[in-house]
């Protein structure tokens, strides 16, 4: 139960920090990146790997930008800046 709560207010809170100036999104979004897995793997332990598929997907859409970054910068491929 305490993870639906949470999850619904991360939802929340990324809809906040998508509404902000660009320069302002990215300590705040940082944290919603790193806090999400953590809750994925919660709601897949309360609820079944199927939700936690489904709630990985709309991560993963939320998000496709700074992974698509981060991975690229990672790999030591050419990151647009």
């Amino acid at each position: 139960m305490y993870s639906v709560v949470f999850a619904s207010l991360w939802v929340v809170a990324a809809t906040i920090v998508a509404m902000l100036p660009m320069r302002l999104q990215f300590p705040p979004g940082i944290l919603l990146l790193i806090s999400a897995p953590v809750l994925i793997v919660w709601l897949g332990y309360d609820y079944g790997w199927f939700l936690s598929v489904l709630a990985f997907a709309g991560f993963a859409s939320m998000f496709r930008k700074p992974i698509q970054y981060y991975w690229r910068r990672w790999t030591g491929r050419e990151v647009e800046e």
